[in-house]
């Protein structure tokens, strides 16, 4: 047995000699950097809560809308907006009402094809 002996103790590496004002520098740096991040992601989403805010109040601003056309119709009145829809003036329709009229071109197609 020509081999080394090994000592009996702790195992793994030695702790280094670091400096301690260097050590200290360092976390200095580190908390400066977690603020920074922190302050950061605070901004962020406070900016997306305002937009959020600003959703909703632009929501509740068509419900109301929505509300005061249902109570006119059921005072027996058409609002001027409604009026503009049914009567077809294209350039106060919106989108989806021009989707229906694709949908029921489909459909009479679709009916066609199956009559021949």
């Amino acid at each position: 047995m020509a081999g080394k002996v090994k000592k009996p103790g702790k195992r793994g590496r030695k702790p280094a000699k670091i400096d301690l004002k260097a050590k200290l520098e360092r976390s200095r740096q580190s908390a400066r950097e977690c603020r920074a991040r922190k302050k950061l992601r605070y901004q962020y989403l406070e900016e997306l809560v305002s937009s959020k805010e600003r959703a909703i109040c632009a929501l509740r601003e068509e419900l109301e809308m929505y509300k005061q056309w249902c109570s006119a119709m059921d005072q027996g009145k058409i609002p001027s907006e409604i009026k503009a829809l049914l009567t077809g003036d294209e350039q106060k329709m919106p989108p989806s009402s021009g989707n229906k009229t694709s949908k029921n071109s489909k459909n009479n197609i679709s009916s066609s094809n199956g009559q021949s």
